[in-house]
């Protein structure tokens, strides 16, 4: 691949909490355009890489890679402004902000306000039910509408690359498939995500290509439709024997 069509490099990685070694040299891409997936088991090293990519979290060595700028341990405010969004497990919206306040904490590093309005009117359109909200506050949405909005807060920060931690997680299987065909929406509109899902199934379904990370290693990768076809893969992840 060529490097020019590569959007995030990460490249030898290795992260500690404490004397506990969470990711065990690492090395992956991101290539422009693409949904690419992490999929494991809980604890398996998924939302630390996220988090160290984002500068939350510290690498003890190793590259991260963006756009072809080093963006190792950079403050996660810098990484932001870069291009990098992330919508984090859980939510985490504002919960004593209305929606529309929320959806303009995600624009607060822009000065731009007509893309503000024109990315507004977008995200409204990915998730009509946030439009008939705006004057409501966050923490009585419910868990499906909270998670439209912790994504659409994301998108309005005009990112290049968006980072979704388990955007499935507690919802109901209707929404879950909604959730999943606003991702490829995303994606067909130009950004480039990187998604880290315990939903296998669904997440090798939408994505370019996938990773299997095991108790902080790559033990497996492949284009999507090879990865649902593999043997371990469905054992372990799919629920399929």
């Amino acid at each position: 691949m060529e490097k020019n069509e590569i959007m995030l490099e990460i490249k030898d990685l290795h992260v500690y909490y404490g004397a506990i070694h969470a990711l065990k040299g690492i090395s992956f891409v991101v290539p422009k355009g693409k949904i690419v997936t992490l999929i494991g088991a809980n604890g398996a090293g998924k939302t630390t890489t996220l988090s160290t990519i984002s500068g939350l979290v510290k690498a003890r060595s190793g590259t991260i890679r963006f756009d072809g700028k080093d963006i190792t341990n950079k403050p996660a405010h810098e990484v932001n402004r870069m291009g990098i969004a992330m919508v984090p497990e859980g939510r985490r919206i504002f919960p004593n902000l209305t929606v529309y306040e929320n959806l303009m904490m995600g624009a607060y590093n822009r000065k731009d306000e007509e893309g503000i309005k024109e990315d507004l009117e977008w995200v409204f359109q990915l998730f009509p039910r946030l439009k008939e909200r705006t004057k409501q506050l966050g923490g009585t949405l419910s868990g499906g509408e909270q998670q439209m909005l912790a994504i659409s807060r994301a998108l309005m920060s005009r990112p290049s690359l968006l980072m979704m931690d388990e955007p499935s997680l507690g919802l109901a299987p209707i929404l879950v498939n909604e959730v999943f065909e606003v991702i490829q929406k995303i994606n067909e509109e130009g950004t480039t995500i990187l998604l880290v899902e315990q939903n296998a199934l669904g997440a090798l379904k939408i994505s370019h290509y996938g990773y299997v990370l095991e108790t902080g290693s790559i033990v497996l990768e492949g284009p999507s439709e090879e990865l649902l076809e593999n043997e371990n893969v469905k054992k372990a992840y799919l629920g399929i024997s």
